[in-house]
């Protein structure tokens, strides 16, 4: 068989990947750019659980693509360090690590802080305050339906829309890249209803002190709500020993 043929759904056990939407792939369009990020949500949204066997055979299966765009998105996946290849037994979905959480808080953090003291100093933009009021309002809306990974997004849009109000315009991909760590973390976390409350209304003290302008409190509301999902790490890590790396 050549690199690029097509492996038979017959010859392979899709395990998880079989729950994973997708639709056709569509042949105008690179193929290792459709199911790189395809693989991506899957891993951070824990349907693809860490510490996971995932072959380029199975994937290429799944989504009926040749074995050289399938390595084209593994090569993306291990940039990123969402899997690792381990000689002789085979890549497995990178377990979670606890310097790599500290390091993306300490890189987010940063971020987050610098783009609230940015939208006190020169005034949050109405369109900018009206998107983040509906946010919040949608993110309530998801807890009365219990639908934990909508309310991920919507928590992800909040922040990667403080970051656009600022101006600049690469901010908000850095800031979504560089907590990429995290947000694994933060869907077992977020599984507790009373958490996702508490979010919210910590995303409520951290609009209000923006528009009202006041940097220290903005600083403090914005640090006490990243710090939320670090408080529960270590029970995280207690409850889902299997999920960590030891």
């Amino acid at each position: 068989m050549s690199d690029d043929t097509k492996p038979s759904d017959k010859d392979v056990p899709l395990g998880g990947l079989a729950s994973i939407p997708f639709g056709q792939l569509e042949y105008d369009r690179p193929t290792a750019s459709q199911i790189y990020p395809v693989l991506k949500n899957a891993i951070l949204k824990m349907d693809l659980e860490p510490g996971r066997l995932i072959s380029e055979t199975e994937v290429g299966a799944r989504f009926g693509a040749s074995r050289t765009p399938v390595r084209e998105a593994f090569a993306q996946l291990r940039d990123a360090d969402l899997i690792t290849t381990r000689p002789s037994r085979g890549t497995f979905v990178t377990k979670l690590n606890l310097k790599r959480f500290l390091e993306a808080h300490f890189i987010r953090e940063a971020i987050e802080i610098a783009n609230v003291t940015k939208l006190c100093d020169v005034g949050l933009a109405p369109e900018f305050e009206q998107q983040l009021s509906e946010l919040i309002v949608r993110q309530q809306a998801m807890v009365d339906q219990n639908t934990d990974l909508a309310f991920q997004a919507l928590d992800d849009q909040f922040h990667l829309t403080l970051a656009r109000a600022t101006g600049f315009e690469r901010v908000a991909g850095l800031l979504e890249r560089e907590k990429m760590p995290l947000d694994r973390l933060r869907v077992l976390s977020l599984r507790s209803t009373d958490h996702q409350l508490v979010l919210i209304e910590e995303h409520k003290q951290m609009l209000d002190t923006i528009i009202r302008r006041d940097i220290s409190a903005a600083i403090e509301a914005t640090r006490v709500h990243l710090a939320s999902v670090l408080n529960a790490l270590s029970s995280l890590a207690k409850k889902h020993a299997d999920y960590f790396d030891e």
